[in-house]
Protein backbone atom coordinates (compact mmCIF):
# COMPACT_ATOMS: atom_id res chain seq x y z
CA UNK A 1 0.00 0.00 0.00
CA UNK A 2 1.34 3.44 -0.96
CA UNK A 3 1.17 5.94 1.88
CA UNK A 4 1.80 9.67 1.70
CA UNK A 5 3.31 11.60 4.60
CA UNK A 6 2.04 15.17 4.66
CA UNK A 7 3.96 18.04 6.28
CA UNK A 8 2.54 18.37 9.82
CA UNK A 9 2.12 21.52 11.90
CA UNK A 10 5.05 21.37 14.31
CA UNK A 11 3.46 23.87 16.67
CA UNK A 12 2.88 27.59 17.20
CA UNK A 13 0.40 27.75 14.30
CA UNK A 14 3.10 27.70 11.59
CA UNK A 15 1.82 27.49 8.02
CA UNK A 16 4.91 26.52 6.02
CA UNK A 17 8.42 25.11 6.27
CA UNK A 18 11.52 24.68 4.14
CA UNK A 19 12.95 21.25 3.37
CA UNK A 20 16.55 21.48 4.62
CA UNK A 21 17.92 17.95 4.32
CA UNK A 22 16.56 14.57 3.30
CA UNK A 23 18.00 11.62 5.21
CA UNK A 24 16.49 9.03 2.87
CA UNK A 25 16.26 8.47 -0.88
CA UNK A 26 13.86 6.53 -3.13
CA UNK A 27 14.40 2.82 -2.63
CA UNK A 28 15.63 3.13 0.97
CA UNK A 29 14.00 1.07 3.69
CA UNK A 30 12.56 3.08 6.58
CA UNK A 31 11.25 2.18 10.00
CA UNK A 32 8.65 3.81 12.19
CA UNK A 33 10.04 6.90 13.95
CA UNK A 34 13.23 6.91 11.85
CA UNK A 35 14.35 10.46 11.07
CA UNK A 36 13.66 11.06 7.39
CA UNK A 37 13.93 14.81 6.89
CA UNK A 38 15.00 18.08 8.53
CA UNK A 39 12.74 21.09 8.03
CA UNK A 40 13.26 24.72 8.93
CA UNK A 41 10.31 26.76 10.13
CA UNK A 42 10.22 30.37 11.24
CA UNK A 43 11.17 29.07 14.68
CA UNK A 44 13.81 26.36 14.35
CA UNK A 45 15.18 23.36 12.47
CA UNK A 46 13.14 20.25 13.33
CA UNK A 47 13.70 16.56 12.57
CA UNK A 48 10.60 14.73 11.37
CA UNK A 49 10.18 10.99 12.08
CA UNK A 50 8.53 8.63 9.65
CA UNK A 51 5.11 7.32 10.75
CA UNK A 52 5.33 4.27 8.44
CA UNK A 53 7.57 1.26 7.86
CA UNK A 54 8.42 0.20 4.35
CA UNK A 55 10.29 1.40 1.27
CA UNK A 56 10.56 5.01 0.13
CA UNK A 57 8.67 5.32 -3.14
CA UNK A 58 9.28 9.00 -3.93
CA UNK A 59 10.44 12.30 -2.47
CA UNK A 60 7.79 14.79 -3.53
CA UNK A 61 9.67 17.93 -2.46
CA UNK A 62 13.29 18.82 -3.15
CA UNK A 63 15.76 20.30 -0.67
CA UNK A 64 15.53 24.08 -0.40
CA UNK A 65 11.86 24.14 -1.40
CA UNK A 66 9.26 25.77 0.87
CA UNK A 67 5.98 23.88 1.23
CA UNK A 68 2.70 24.51 3.02
CA UNK A 69 1.58 22.51 6.05
CA UNK A 70 -0.56 19.60 4.82
CA UNK A 71 1.25 19.18 1.50
CA UNK A 72 2.57 15.65 0.75
CA UNK A 73 6.36 15.46 0.97
CA UNK A 74 7.17 11.72 0.75
CA UNK A 75 5.44 8.47 -0.21
CA UNK A 76 6.23 5.09 1.35
CA UNK A 77 5.31 1.63 0.08
CA UNK A 78 4.48 -0.33 3.24
CA UNK A 79 4.23 -3.77 1.58
CA UNK A 80 0.67 -4.39 2.80
CA UNK A 81 -2.62 -4.87 0.96
CA UNK A 82 -1.30 -6.97 -1.94
CA UNK A 83 -4.62 -7.23 -3.86
CA UNK A 84 -3.26 -5.94 -7.15
CA UNK A 85 -4.13 -2.75 -8.93
CA UNK A 86 -7.86 -3.11 -9.35
CA UNK A 87 -11.09 -4.23 -7.74
CA UNK A 88 -11.80 -4.06 -4.04
CA UNK A 89 -8.11 -4.10 -3.23
CA UNK A 90 -7.52 -0.81 -5.06
CA UNK A 91 -10.60 0.74 -3.45
CA UNK A 92 -9.40 -0.35 -0.04
CA UNK A 93 -5.98 1.09 -0.82
CA UNK A 94 -7.48 4.43 -1.82
CA UNK A 95 -9.64 4.47 1.30
CA UNK A 96 -6.65 3.73 3.51
CA UNK A 97 -4.69 6.49 1.76
CA UNK A 98 -7.54 8.92 2.39
CA UNK A 99 -7.54 7.95 6.04
CA UNK A 100 -3.85 8.85 6.21
CA UNK A 101 -4.13 12.40 4.85
CA UNK A 102 -2.82 13.71 8.20
CA UNK A 103 -0.69 10.99 9.82
CA UNK A 104 -0.81 10.63 13.59
CA UNK A 105 2.90 10.89 14.38
CA UNK A 106 2.46 10.98 18.14
CA UNK A 107 0.89 7.49 18.22
CA UNK A 108 3.61 5.83 16.16
CA UNK A 109 5.44 2.99 17.93
CA UNK A 110 9.07 3.82 18.75
CA UNK A 111 11.86 2.08 16.88
CA UNK A 112 13.77 -0.24 19.18
CA UNK A 113 17.09 -0.31 17.39
CA UNK A 114 17.76 3.26 16.34
CA UNK A 115 18.09 6.70 17.81
CA UNK A 116 14.76 8.15 18.86
CA UNK A 117 14.16 11.44 17.02
CA UNK A 118 12.24 14.36 18.41
CA UNK A 119 8.51 13.75 18.10
CA UNK A 120 6.75 16.61 16.39
CA UNK A 121 5.33 19.16 18.79
CA UNK A 122 6.51 17.35 21.91
CA UNK A 123 9.87 19.01 22.57
CA UNK A 124 13.17 17.25 23.10
CA UNK A 125 13.11 13.60 24.13
CA UNK A 126 15.24 12.91 27.20
CA UNK A 127 17.98 10.59 25.98
CA UNK A 128 21.66 9.89 26.33
CA UNK A 129 22.06 9.42 22.57
CA UNK A 130 24.21 11.72 20.51
CA UNK A 131 23.31 13.60 17.35
CA UNK A 132 24.50 11.72 14.31
CA UNK A 133 26.73 13.57 11.83
CA UNK A 134 24.96 15.19 8.90
CA UNK A 135 25.67 13.99 5.41
CA UNK A 136 27.59 16.44 3.23
CA UNK A 137 26.07 17.13 -0.19
CA UNK A 138 29.28 15.92 -1.85
CA UNK A 139 32.68 14.73 -0.63
CA UNK A 140 34.95 17.74 -0.25
CA UNK A 141 38.67 17.56 -1.09
CA UNK A 142 41.03 17.77 1.85
CA UNK A 143 42.42 21.09 0.60
CA UNK A 144 39.08 22.87 0.32
CA UNK A 145 38.28 25.83 2.53
CA UNK A 146 36.55 24.93 5.80
CA UNK A 147 32.91 25.79 6.22
CA UNK A 148 32.13 28.48 8.74
CA UNK A 149 30.94 27.02 12.04
CA UNK A 150 27.88 28.57 13.75
CA UNK A 151 28.79 31.05 16.44
CA UNK A 152 26.79 30.84 19.67
CA UNK A 153 26.66 33.41 22.44
CA UNK A 154 28.11 31.05 24.98
CA UNK A 155 29.70 32.01 28.26
CA UNK A 156 33.51 31.76 27.90
CA UNK A 157 35.45 34.90 28.76
CA UNK A 158 37.79 34.71 25.77
CA UNK A 159 36.47 34.43 22.19
CA UNK A 160 35.77 30.83 21.23
CA UNK A 161 37.80 29.71 18.20
CA UNK A 162 35.88 28.28 15.26
CA UNK A 163 35.01 24.60 15.26
CA UNK A 164 37.59 22.44 13.47
CA UNK A 165 37.07 21.98 9.76
CA UNK A 166 35.86 18.67 8.42
CA UNK A 167 38.65 17.31 6.29
CA UNK A 168 40.74 14.19 5.96
CA UNK A 169 40.47 13.49 9.70
CA UNK A 170 36.70 13.94 9.82
CA UNK A 171 33.98 11.34 10.57
CA UNK A 172 32.71 8.72 8.15
CA UNK A 173 31.39 10.43 5.05
CA UNK A 174 27.73 10.30 4.14
CA UNK A 175 28.43 8.23 1.01
CA UNK A 176 29.70 5.38 3.19
CA UNK A 177 33.42 5.83 2.55
CA UNK A 178 35.53 5.56 5.66
CA UNK A 179 37.59 8.52 6.77
CA UNK A 180 41.10 8.07 8.17
CA UNK A 181 41.19 6.99 11.80
CA UNK A 182 41.84 9.80 14.26
CA UNK A 183 44.56 9.51 16.87
CA UNK A 184 43.43 8.40 20.31
CA UNK A 185 43.37 11.25 22.81
CA UNK A 186 43.98 10.78 26.54
CA UNK A 187 41.62 12.97 28.56
CA UNK A 188 39.26 12.50 31.50
CA UNK A 189 35.50 12.74 30.88
CA UNK A 190 35.13 16.20 32.54
CA UNK A 191 37.92 17.52 30.31
CA UNK A 192 36.31 16.03 27.22
CA UNK A 193 32.99 17.65 28.16
CA UNK A 194 34.69 21.02 28.73
CA UNK A 195 36.38 20.81 25.33
CA UNK A 196 33.11 19.88 23.66
CA UNK A 197 31.25 22.77 25.31
CA UNK A 198 33.94 25.28 24.32
CA UNK A 199 34.37 23.97 20.77
CA UNK A 200 37.99 22.86 21.23
CA UNK A 201 39.28 19.90 19.16
CA UNK A 202 41.27 17.70 21.55
CA UNK A 203 43.23 16.14 18.68
CA UNK A 204 44.90 19.50 18.02
CA UNK A 205 46.24 19.84 21.57
CA UNK A 206 49.44 18.59 23.18
CA UNK A 207 48.74 17.18 26.64
CA UNK A 208 50.79 18.23 29.65
CA UNK A 209 49.28 15.73 32.09
CA UNK A 210 50.42 12.23 33.08
CA UNK A 211 51.33 10.06 30.06
CA UNK A 212 50.61 13.02 27.78
CA UNK A 213 46.96 13.31 28.81
CA UNK A 214 45.12 16.57 28.14
CA UNK A 215 44.14 18.58 31.20
CA UNK A 216 41.61 21.34 31.86
CA UNK A 217 44.48 23.85 31.77
CA UNK A 218 45.44 22.65 28.26
CA UNK A 219 41.87 23.26 27.02
CA UNK A 220 41.68 26.70 28.63
CA UNK A 221 45.09 27.61 27.20
CA UNK A 222 43.83 26.71 23.72
CA UNK A 223 41.04 29.26 24.12
CA UNK A 224 43.53 31.99 25.00
CA UNK A 225 45.59 31.27 21.86
CA UNK A 226 44.86 33.34 18.72
CA UNK A 227 42.37 31.76 16.33
CA UNK A 228 44.10 30.04 13.39
CA UNK A 229 43.99 31.78 10.03
CA UNK A 230 42.03 29.92 7.36
CA UNK A 231 44.26 27.94 5.03
CA UNK A 232 42.51 29.29 1.96
CA UNK A 233 40.43 32.32 1.14
CA UNK A 234 36.67 31.93 1.44
CA UNK A 235 36.27 34.06 -1.67
CA UNK A 236 36.00 32.02 -4.83
CA UNK A 237 37.77 33.21 -7.93
CA UNK A 238 35.44 34.93 -10.35
CA UNK A 239 32.54 35.23 -7.87
CA UNK A 240 31.91 38.91 -7.08
CA UNK A 241 28.59 38.62 -5.23
CA UNK A 242 26.77 36.06 -3.11
CA UNK A 243 22.98 36.03 -2.78
CA UNK A 244 21.58 34.55 0.43
CA UNK A 245 17.82 33.92 0.49
CA UNK A 246 16.05 35.52 3.46
CA UNK A 247 13.74 32.82 4.79
CA UNK A 248 13.09 30.58 7.75
CA UNK A 249 14.69 31.64 11.04
CA UNK A 250 16.56 34.57 9.49
CA UNK A 251 13.39 36.03 7.95
CA UNK A 252 11.40 35.63 11.16
CA UNK A 253 14.21 37.20 13.19
CA UNK A 254 14.45 40.20 10.86
CA UNK A 255 10.72 40.82 11.06
CA UNK A 256 10.71 40.49 14.85
CA UNK A 257 13.67 42.86 15.31
CA UNK A 258 12.13 45.53 13.06
CA UNK A 259 8.81 45.23 14.88
CA UNK A 260 10.53 45.48 18.27
CA UNK A 261 12.82 48.39 17.35
CA UNK A 262 9.99 50.50 15.94
CA UNK A 263 7.21 49.63 18.38
CA UNK A 264 8.88 49.61 21.81
CA UNK A 265 10.62 52.82 22.99
CA UNK A 266 14.07 51.50 23.84
CA UNK A 267 16.28 52.97 26.56
CA UNK A 268 19.77 51.62 27.27
CA UNK A 269 21.81 52.17 30.42
CA UNK A 270 25.44 51.17 31.00
CA UNK A 271 27.40 50.04 34.04
CA UNK A 272 31.09 49.11 34.25
CA UNK A 273 31.88 46.82 37.16
CA UNK A 274 34.73 44.94 38.83
CA UNK A 275 34.00 41.20 38.54
CA UNK A 276 37.20 39.91 40.12
CA UNK A 277 35.22 38.25 42.93
CA UNK A 278 32.84 36.68 40.44
CA UNK A 279 35.75 35.15 38.52
CA UNK A 280 37.13 33.76 41.78
CA UNK A 281 33.70 32.35 42.63
CA UNK A 282 33.55 30.66 39.22
CA UNK A 283 36.97 29.09 39.83
CA UNK A 284 35.88 27.74 43.21
CA UNK A 285 32.56 26.42 41.89
CA UNK A 286 34.42 24.37 39.29
CA UNK A 287 36.16 22.46 42.08
CA UNK A 288 32.91 21.42 43.79
CA UNK A 289 31.58 17.90 43.13
CA UNK A 290 28.10 19.29 42.38
CA UNK A 291 29.54 20.97 39.27
CA UNK A 292 31.89 18.19 38.17
CA UNK A 293 29.86 17.26 35.09
CA UNK A 294 28.46 20.67 34.16
CA UNK A 295 29.90 23.81 32.65
CA UNK A 296 30.58 26.66 35.07
CA UNK A 297 31.23 30.04 33.47
CA UNK A 298 30.69 33.71 34.34
CA UNK A 299 27.40 33.54 32.41
CA UNK A 300 26.01 31.22 35.10
CA UNK A 301 26.44 33.87 37.81
CA UNK A 302 25.23 36.63 35.46
CA UNK A 303 22.07 34.59 34.89
CA UNK A 304 21.59 34.00 38.61
CA UNK A 305 22.11 37.70 39.33
CA UNK A 306 19.55 38.78 36.72
CA UNK A 307 16.99 36.26 38.00
CA UNK A 308 17.48 37.56 41.54
CA UNK A 309 17.21 41.19 40.38
CA UNK A 310 13.91 40.71 38.56
CA UNK A 311 12.47 38.88 41.55
CA UNK A 312 13.29 42.03 43.54
CA UNK A 313 11.83 44.22 40.76
CA UNK A 314 9.07 42.11 39.09
CA UNK A 315 7.94 44.83 36.66
CA UNK A 316 11.13 44.23 34.64
CA UNK A 317 9.88 40.69 33.97
CA UNK A 318 6.66 41.59 32.19
CA UNK A 319 4.87 41.96 28.85
CA UNK A 320 3.18 45.01 27.34
CA UNK A 321 -0.04 44.05 25.52
CA UNK A 322 -1.33 47.52 24.75
CA UNK A 323 -4.30 47.04 27.04
CA UNK A 324 -2.45 45.90 30.15
CA UNK A 325 0.93 45.03 31.63
CA UNK A 326 1.28 41.33 32.41
CA UNK A 327 3.81 40.77 35.21
CA UNK A 328 5.32 37.27 35.15
CA UNK A 329 6.05 35.71 38.55
CA UNK A 330 8.32 33.15 36.91
CA UNK A 331 11.46 33.58 34.80
CA UNK A 332 11.86 31.91 31.41
CA UNK A 333 15.43 33.07 30.84
CA UNK A 334 16.36 33.65 27.20
CA UNK A 335 19.94 33.29 25.94
CA UNK A 336 20.55 35.01 22.58
CA UNK A 337 22.54 32.82 20.19
CA UNK A 338 23.94 33.70 16.77
CA UNK A 339 23.84 30.76 14.36
CA UNK A 340 24.47 30.37 10.63
CA UNK A 341 20.69 30.40 10.18
CA UNK A 342 20.23 33.66 12.05
CA UNK A 343 19.73 34.89 15.59
CA UNK A 344 17.68 32.70 17.89
CA UNK A 345 16.72 33.19 21.53
CA UNK A 346 15.90 29.85 23.22
CA UNK A 347 14.95 30.08 26.87
CA UNK A 348 15.27 28.05 30.06
CA UNK A 349 11.79 27.47 31.45
CA UNK A 350 11.23 28.36 35.13
CA UNK A 351 14.89 29.24 35.62
CA UNK A 352 14.00 30.98 38.89
CA UNK A 353 12.97 27.64 40.45
CA UNK A 354 16.33 25.96 39.71
CA UNK A 355 19.29 25.44 41.99
CA UNK A 356 22.64 26.72 40.75
CA UNK A 357 23.81 23.27 39.51
CA UNK A 358 20.45 22.75 37.78
CA UNK A 359 20.71 26.15 36.12
CA UNK A 360 24.27 25.38 34.97
CA UNK A 361 23.11 22.09 33.43
CA UNK A 362 20.11 23.73 31.73
CA UNK A 363 22.25 26.52 30.25
CA UNK A 364 24.80 24.00 28.97
CA UNK A 365 22.16 21.83 27.31
CA UNK A 366 20.43 24.86 25.80
CA UNK A 367 23.72 26.12 24.35
CA UNK A 368 24.47 22.66 22.94
CA UNK A 369 21.09 22.46 21.17
CA UNK A 370 21.43 26.01 19.84
CA UNK A 371 24.90 25.20 18.51
CA UNK A 372 23.53 22.09 16.77
CA UNK A 373 20.49 23.97 15.42
CA UNK A 374 18.13 21.61 17.24
CA UNK A 375 16.16 23.95 19.49
CA UNK A 376 12.46 23.14 19.34
CA UNK A 377 9.71 25.75 18.75
CA UNK A 378 8.58 25.46 22.39
CA UNK A 379 12.07 26.48 23.54
CA UNK A 380 11.99 29.57 21.34
CA UNK A 381 8.74 31.00 22.69
CA UNK A 382 7.46 32.14 26.06
CA UNK A 383 10.62 33.93 27.20
CA UNK A 384 10.28 36.66 29.84
CA UNK A 385 13.74 38.31 29.89
CA UNK A 386 16.95 37.78 27.91
CA UNK A 387 20.74 37.84 28.23
CA UNK A 388 22.98 38.42 25.22
CA UNK A 389 26.65 37.66 25.72
CA UNK A 390 28.56 39.87 23.26
CA UNK A 391 31.76 39.38 25.25
CA UNK A 392 32.48 36.10 23.43
CA UNK A 393 33.13 38.17 20.30
CA UNK A 394 35.68 40.37 22.06
CA UNK A 395 33.22 43.26 22.34
CA UNK A 396 32.96 45.50 25.41
CA UNK A 397 29.22 46.24 25.20
CA UNK A 398 26.30 47.04 22.91
CA UNK A 399 22.75 48.35 22.77
CA UNK A 400 20.63 45.19 22.47
CA UNK A 401 17.18 45.20 20.89
CA UNK A 402 14.38 43.76 22.99
CA UNK A 403 13.18 40.26 22.23
CA UNK A 404 9.52 40.74 21.16
CA UNK A 405 7.12 40.32 24.08
CA UNK A 406 9.74 41.18 26.70
CA UNK A 407 10.52 44.51 28.36
CA UNK A 408 14.21 44.08 29.26
CA UNK A 409 17.40 42.54 27.87
CA UNK A 410 20.88 42.48 29.42
CA UNK A 411 24.08 42.60 27.32
CA UNK A 412 27.32 41.35 28.90
CA UNK A 413 30.66 42.50 27.48
CA UNK A 414 34.05 40.83 27.53
CA UNK A 415 35.85 40.43 30.84
CA UNK A 416 39.39 41.80 30.72
CA UNK A 417 42.16 43.16 32.91
CA UNK A 418 41.88 46.89 33.54
CA UNK A 419 43.28 49.41 36.02
CA UNK A 420 40.81 49.92 38.88
CA UNK A 421 40.85 51.86 42.13
CA UNK A 422 40.51 49.54 45.15
CA UNK A 423 40.57 51.08 48.64
CA UNK A 424 42.23 54.17 47.27
CA UNK A 425 44.98 52.23 45.49
CA UNK A 426 45.35 51.53 41.79
CA UNK A 427 45.17 47.79 40.97
CA UNK A 428 44.65 45.50 37.99
CA UNK A 429 41.18 43.93 38.20
CA UNK A 430 38.79 41.88 36.08
CA UNK A 431 36.31 44.36 34.60
CA UNK A 432 33.27 44.09 32.35
CA UNK A 433 30.51 46.37 31.07
CA UNK A 434 26.80 45.65 31.44
CA UNK A 435 24.17 47.26 29.20
CA UNK A 436 20.46 47.00 30.02
CA UNK A 437 17.89 47.91 27.36
CA UNK A 438 14.29 48.26 28.48
CA UNK A 439 10.85 49.22 27.21
CA UNK A 440 10.15 52.70 28.59
CA UNK A 441 6.38 52.08 28.46
CA UNK A 442 6.81 49.59 31.32
CA UNK A 443 10.23 50.22 32.85
CA UNK A 444 11.11 53.83 33.60
CA UNK A 445 14.63 55.12 34.22
CA UNK A 446 14.42 54.63 37.96
CA UNK A 447 13.35 51.00 37.79
CA UNK A 448 15.82 50.21 35.01
CA UNK A 449 18.63 51.76 37.07
CA UNK A 450 17.67 49.70 40.11
CA UNK A 451 17.72 46.45 38.12
CA UNK A 452 21.09 47.23 36.53
CA UNK A 453 22.54 48.40 39.84
CA UNK A 454 21.44 45.21 41.60
CA UNK A 455 22.90 42.95 38.90
CA UNK A 456 26.18 44.85 39.09
CA UNK A 457 26.27 44.73 42.89
CA UNK A 458 25.78 40.94 42.92
CA UNK A 459 28.52 40.40 40.34
CA UNK A 460 30.93 42.62 42.29
CA UNK A 461 30.13 40.70 45.46
CA UNK A 462 28.53 37.28 44.74
CA UNK A 463 27.61 36.87 48.44
CA UNK A 464 24.81 39.39 47.81
CA UNK A 465 23.07 36.71 45.74
CA UNK A 466 22.71 34.66 48.90
CA UNK A 467 21.47 37.65 50.87
CA UNK A 468 18.94 38.70 48.23
CA UNK A 469 17.78 35.29 46.97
Amino acid sequence: MLREFRLPDVGEGLTEAEIVKWHVAPGDSVKINQTIVEIETAKAVVELPCPYEGTVSALMVSEGQTVDVGAPIISVEDGEGGHGAGGDGADAGRKALADDMVPDVRNAAPAKEERQPVLVGYGVKTSATRRRPRKPAAPAPATSAPAAAPVVSAPPVAPVPPAPARGAAGPVQGNGSAAPVRARVLAKPPVRKLAKDLGVDLTTLTGTGPQGSITRADVEAALAAPAPVAAASRWEAGVREEHIPVRGVRKATAQAMVASAFSAPHVTEWLQIDVTETMEAVRRLRTLPEFAEVKVSPLLLVAKALITAVKRHPLANATWTGEEIVVKHYVNLGIAAATDRGLIVPNVKDADAMSLPELALALGELTERARAGKCQPAELSGGTITITNVGVFGVDAGTPILNPGEVAILAVGQIRDMPWVVDGQLAVRKVTTLALSFDHRVVDGELGSYVLRDVGAMLEDPLRMLAWS
